[in-house]
């Protein structure tokens, strides 16, 4: 047994969440210097196919072997990594990086870590897990601070604080990925982190390139910045690439509850960086809705699943 895993899985989870926390104010910089946030999220899908076929073809010739041999997947199978491709990638992913455009990245950050709260109310919804006084207190508390946040977006002038837009459609990507994971979470641990990550990324490029190649192809490309096309290569292999497999990784080894614990890096780093850059602000209604948003997210995340009331029972 390796007495290092959860000292590596602890790190990857941390990494992962640094990543993604700075792939805010990065993400940001660039739709401020000539990428939309269409064009972003088309960049990201394609390029994380790529980087992800290309993994399982290193692996393959690593092994020698066909990676489809070793792991194989049915047809039905393969067709049902699009379903979860549109929830897990096409709106989580879409709605997210549009968001972006229009929202601050301290906002978006902020609101991401409210996505455990969307999935205790789903998996109520959908897998009938039972909901606590303190899950519903957390939920309560949660959705204070989603709604000061929102208002302050809503009241401001400086675009710097937030947008209305931008946060209700980054909160529509929470939760759609909480969709992912309350139904096809049983589904995609069938397979490695690979397979899973190679076919949805697959299915999400032919769903939305159609109607964004020809977005895509009308960008000035030799207009743009060389840092601006370096912030794209970041959001892809980094933000999208590298963020996917540690995270998935480290859910192999961490409980959920740890695993919600470090979603709280990603809007300090983001924050701090967007503040230091100058393409963010932080007001101090914006603590308050941190504040609320992390007592409810920590609320619903202790407090005890079916399988823990049924453990109770027996004992």
């Amino acid at each position: 047994m390796d007495n290092n895993k959860p000292l590596k899985a602890h790190l990857s989870m941390f990494t992962a969440c640094a990543i993604w926390g700075l792939m805010a104010p990065v993400g940001k910089d660039a739709m401020l210097h000539g990428i939309d946030g269409i064009s972003m999220v088309s960049f990201r899908v394609a390029g994380g196919a790529l980087l992800f076929w290309l993994l399982a073809a290193c692996q393959s010739l690593w092994k020698g072997r066909s990676a489809e041999s070793e792991e194989p997947a049915p047809l039905r199978d393969k067709l049902k990594f699009a379903a979860a491709a549109v929830f897990g990638l096409v709106c989580n992913q879409c709605c997210f990086t549009i968001g972006l455009s229009y929202t601050s990245p301290a906002n978006a950050s902020i609101v991401t870590t409210s996505m455990p709260i969307f999935a205790m109310l789903l998996s109520f919804l959908i897998l009938h897990e039972p909901i606590t006084w303190k899950k519903a207190g957390g939920v309560a508390v949660g959705c204070m601070g989603a709604l000061t946040l929102i208002l302050t977006s809503a009241a401001a002038a400086d675009a710097r604080v937030g947008d209305l837009r931008g946060d209700l459609m980054v909160l529509g990507a929470q939760l759609s990925y909480a969709l992912f994971l309350s139904l096809f979470n049983p589904f995609v641990r069938k397979y490695s982190v690979v397979t899973v990550n190679k076919w949805m990324f697959l299915w999400a490029t032919l769903i939305i390139w159609p109607f964004t190649g020809l977005h895509v192809a009308a960008i000035p490309f030799a207009e743009i910045a060389m840092k601006t096309w370096m912030e794209v290569l970041y959001v892809v292999i980094f933000g999208t690439f590298v963020g996917y497999i540690l995270i998935v990784n480290a859910q192999k080894v961490l409980r959920p509850t740890v695993v919600s614990i470090y979603n709280y890096v990603q809007p300090l780093v983001s924050v701090t960086v967007s503040v230091l850059t100058g393409i963010g602000v932080f007001k101090p209604l914006q603590g308050l809705a941190v504040l609320l948003v992390f007592l409810g997210v920590w609320m619903v995340t202790k407090s005890k699943s079916r399988r823990d009331l049924q453990a109770e029972e027996t004992a």
